[in-house]
């Protein structure tokens, strides 16, 4: 699902459709629900119809959500909450007997069915925002991404003229598998940098940013490259993730471990988070042999991979 599908559309237009109509039966009819179900109607009706009229409000709401739920993406976000908490009020209340089971349908139609297609929207919403064409071109009238910007000036064809270049590109800096990696590449940098390979780290903040990030993990010597705009991201071919290669039970699991468990934490989203990472063995500005990452968890290769043949081609 692209983040520019047609069927958000429709599904906001039905999920209108349908709130304007539920909400127009209970306003004109207030009784029919629990003669329905057979229980007593309340003995003030308007507050029951005051709930038709919000639901029908909603229903305006959606409909105007459906011009583009990714500019309207509050109105879904406060729909899908309302889809979620209602449920749980009704079990609450349907437990302790307030309410007759069969007033479960209403929960099905007005809130179950919906989901699905309301969290893939806010999904495909907060991916499209997330992205650093429209991150950049929303707050700045040039149409240029920025360009990367290498902490000692120099060229990538100019750093890895004399010895390979190992690039190491991370993944946004809030992100606990950024800092496993970082953790990582000081534990291999002397082994690295025994075999001839310069580690450049590519990363998606502020050169000062990244620089303060990369002596928390003593590798303040490291050439690195700010990368805002992910032009290197593309040009090396690294996409950005789809739902199972970041939210996956496999990347969950690493993600315990990483954050909890080896105590790597985790912060606020700096970068796109969307964006896998990887690396790239360069040898006079020439890719030797890419690394790419299958998921949000991948690693910095093992100096075994990379192979004396390997480093001395090109």
């Amino acid at each position: 699902m692209e983040p520019d599908a047609k069927w958000p559309r429709v599904v906001l237009r039905l999920a209108a459709i349908y709130n304007l109509c539920w909400g127009a039966w209970v306003i004109l009819f207030p009784n029919h629900l629990f003669q329905w179900t057979g229980i007593q109607p309340p003995n003030y009706p308007g507050i029951w119809q005051c709930v038709g009229m919000i639901v029908g409000v909603y229903g305006i709401g959606y409909w105007i959500a459906g011009e583009d739920y990714r500019v309207h993406w509050p109105i879904v976000l406060v729909g899908f909450l309302g889809k979620l908490l209602g449920p749980i009020g009704f079990l609450q209340t349907a437990l302790g007997g307030g309410l007759p089971w069969a007033w479960g349908w209403t929960i099905v139609t007005n809130d179950l069915i919906w989901w699905i297609p309301f969290a893939s929207m806010l999904y495909l919403a907060f991916k499209y925002h997330n992205q650093p064409a429209v991150r950049f071109r929303v707050h700045d009238s040039s149409p240029e991404l920025p360009a990367p910007v290498v902490s000692n000036g120099l060229s990538l064809v100019e750093l890895s003229s004399d010895k390979p270049v190992l690039l190491v590109f991370l993944r946004h800096a809030g992100c606990t598998f950024c800092r496993e990696n970082l953790a990582r590449l000081a534990k291999l940098r002397s082994e690295l940098l025994s075999m001839g390979i310069r580690p450049v780290v590519v990363h998606m903040s502020t050169p000062e940013d990244g620089q303060k990030m990369l002596d928390a993990f003593g590798l303040t010597e490291l050439v690195h490259i700010s990368d805002p705009g992910c032009v290197l991201y593309q040009k090396y071919q690294f996409p950005r993730g789809k739902l199972g290669q970041l939210f996956g039970p496999a990347v969950w699991w690493k993600g315990f471990l990483a954050a909890i468990y080896y105590r790597y934490g985790f912060g606020k989203l700096s970068g796109d988070g969307f964006q896998l990472g990887g690396s790239v063995l360069l040898r006079r500005g020439e890719v030797v042999k890419a690394f790419p990452g299958g998921d949000a968890s991948a690693t910095i290769p093992e100096p075994s991979q990379l192979s004396t043949a390997d480093v001395c081609q090109l």
